[in-house]
């Protein structure tokens, strides 16, 4: 009985596979990667009880726009289209009487017969169609569970630390190469294949290669606030990073890279912040500048001492002699050489020139320069501008605002 069976099985499945079919794929959404090709039929088709896994010669296959259609035979790729359009297929394994010479077709068709007689009246081929989705792949989130190592680099300052970044947003992909896919990645699905079986592989390979990235990235001495704006330069950073784990054996490439936020710890913040401030006192006119705001605070703070404003400016004296900075030096450095162009539009203030009248110090000592040449006492000067460093000539009336920069004194 068992033959008899498989005799009527491989007659009457042999038959049925003769009708040419027409195989489609529906709109791929963004969520589906891959899909088996079906066969389109409807109420009024005969072809009801063809294999799933016979493809007819002369029948049809419908690519769209956005795919790739691939044929396997007995799970190995035989034809590979990414053209839309619409293709005849003619290299089947099952010939149909219904293409080409009758009297050939039919041969061929009980030759078939006797095959899959030999396989329980099943036929011995497996023939499939895989359509994969090549538009852009978007929505893919990415978070840092853990802070980033980042190196800021400005070369202009001199400033090379490393800080720590968190950072999350979205990138997009798409399958470049539907074989390498296929063939390392979804293989011989029975339906789909979607997005989120290989999410998470994604994201984490994703994450690995933020660190290497952003590597490259500060090498462009671009600051951590910077990154939201940079996306086009961490896209290529994560393709060179990525290009071995995902083109080559996955067949997938890296399309676009969005941050959402990119936060730095506020200590972090802070090094950055002091090391730019500590830059900057590198030129001599931003440090004078710096130290007469800093004089002219300690005045105020002077005026109100508790103690009385004498006191505090007997305080600030003292500070003087200790070896304070003097602004007017400060800018004095700062000042191009004589007869040299200076870059910025309003040139800064410079000091006038010491006073050279002879002054006597306490310890005796009659000196015509700033400081005691017998003791190192400094010269106590009547009254200076805060900003500028200007000091009032001895025995001249103090105005109300500074003849040099226009400070009130």
């Amino acid at each position: 009985m068992g033959l008899i069976k498989a005799a009527i099985g491989a007659t009457g499945g042999t038959l049925a596979d003769q009708w040419k079919e027409f195989f489609t794929c529906d709109a791929l959404d963004n969520a589906t990667l891959a899909v088996r090709g079906s066969k389109q039929t409807s109420r009024r088709s005969s072809n009801t009880h063809g294999h799933d896994n016979v493809i007819t010669s002369g029948s049809g296959i419908a690519v769209a726009d956005g795919q790739c259609m691939l044929i396997t035979e007995q799970g190995r790729i035989a034809e590979v289209c990414a053209e839309p359009g619409a293709y005849t297929y003619d290299a089947s394994s099952e010939p149909s009487i219904f293409c080409g010479s009758l009297g050939q077709g039919l041969r061929n068709v009980f030759s078939t017969i006797g095959k899959r007689f030999v396989y329980g009246g099943d036929t011995a081929k497996d023939q499939r169609v895989y359509y994969f989705n090549t538009k852009e792949i978007f929505d893919n989130k990415f978070g840092t569970a853990n802070p980033v190592p980042f190196r800021v680099v400005d070369g202009n300052i001199g400033l090379d630390i490393d800080v720590s970044v968190r950072c999350n947003g979205i990138f997009t992909f798409r399958i470049e190469n539907p074989l390498l896919f296929y063939t390392n990645v979804c293989g011989n699905v029975d339906s789909a294949f979607r997005k989120e079986q290989i999410a998470e592989t994604l994201r984490a390979d994703l994450l690995n290669a933020l660190a290497p990235a952003l590597s490259k990235i500060s090498d462009l001495q671009i600051r951590p606030n910077q990154l939201a704006g940079k996306n086009m330069e961490m896209r290529d950073a994560l393709q060179d990073v990525l290009t071995d784990e995902w083109v080559g054996k996955r067949g997938l490439q890296i399309l676009s890279v969005s941050f959402n936020s990119v936060t730095v710890p506020p200590e972090d913040e802070e090094l950055i912040k002091q090391a730019q401030r500590a830059a900057m006192l590198q030129n001599p006119t931003y440090a004078a500048a710096t130290l007469a705001a800093a004089q002219a605070d300690a005045m105020r703070s002077a005026a109100e001492n508790d103690a009385g404003a004498m006191t505090g400016f007997m305080g600030m004296g003292f500070a003087q002699q200790a070896g304070g900075a003097n602004p007017a030096q400060l800018f004095g450095l700062g000042a191009p050489p004589t007869g040299a162009a200076y870059n910025s539009p309003t040139p800064p203030p410079t000091a006038p020139a010491a006073d050279a009248a002879a002054w006597l110090c306490s310890c005796g000592t009659e000196n015509s320069g700033k400081f005691c040449t017998n003791c190192g006492k400094a010269k106590a000067l009547a009254v200076q501008c805060a900003v500028c460093g200007w000091v009032l000539p001895e025995g001249a009336a103090k105005p109300n605002f500074c003849p040099n920069c226009g400070a009130k004194l």
